[in-house]
């Protein structure tokens, strides 16, 4: 055998291992229930952040324009949130709009359905017959749960408290109370 049929069977024989350690590697990721877990973990992230921008926006120009947020509201949750946002009327008045910053899940039973979701939320809020807006950031737990139809939902929503650092004693941050030097 010569030396360049040599080398090239040695590297057709390379090339197919490294081709069979993809097609392995392929094949284990797809069946990794890990990955379903992290796809699960980001289909609800997602939902999660366009819950949130729904349910605390509310365009009340007009008592239409209201009737309409509020049944986007609606739309967006489920179980008790929805029982309670079921008993608000549509008025003409101020109007706001949020926008979701920064998110994160922090719970996620797929088997059961339910998922935990914080976020920080800019909410910019324009008196009735104003121009001009102020905003305020609101940060927000999230339940969401699994409807019959796949798509995730906000069951529940809670403000989270922010600490105030003027409340916080002096020596807060030097967890042994030693004074600075």
């Amino acid at each position: 055998m010569r030396r360049g049929q040599l080398v090239t069977r040695v590297g057709l024989a390379v090339a197919a291992l490294f081709c069979g350690a993809g097609a392995w590697t392929y094949a284990d990721a797809r069946t990794d229930d890990g990955l379903a877990h992290s796809r699960e973990r980001d289909a609800v992230l997602d939902a999660g952040r366009h819950s949130l921008a729904v349910l605390t926006s509310l365009d009340a120009s007009t008592r239409e324009s209201a009737a309409k947020s509020v049944r986007a509201w609606r739309d967006t949750a489920t179980g008790p949130l929805r029982t309670e946002l079921a008993r608000t009327e549509s008025e003409a008045g101020a109007s706001a709009r949020g926008t979701v910053t920064e998110a994160a899940v922090t719970a996620l039973d797929t088997r059961a359905g339910t998922a935990k979701l914080i976020a920080t939320v800019r909410v910019e809020v324009t008196p009735e017959g104003a121009k001009a807006r102020t905003t305020d950031r609101k940060r927000l737990e999230a339940v969401l749960s699994r409807t019959v139809d796949g798509t995730w939902k906000v069951r529940a929503l809670s403000a989270v408290p922010v600490a105030d650092q003027a409340d916080e004693p002096e020596d807060a941050g030097d967890p042994e109370g030693e004074e600075k030097r």
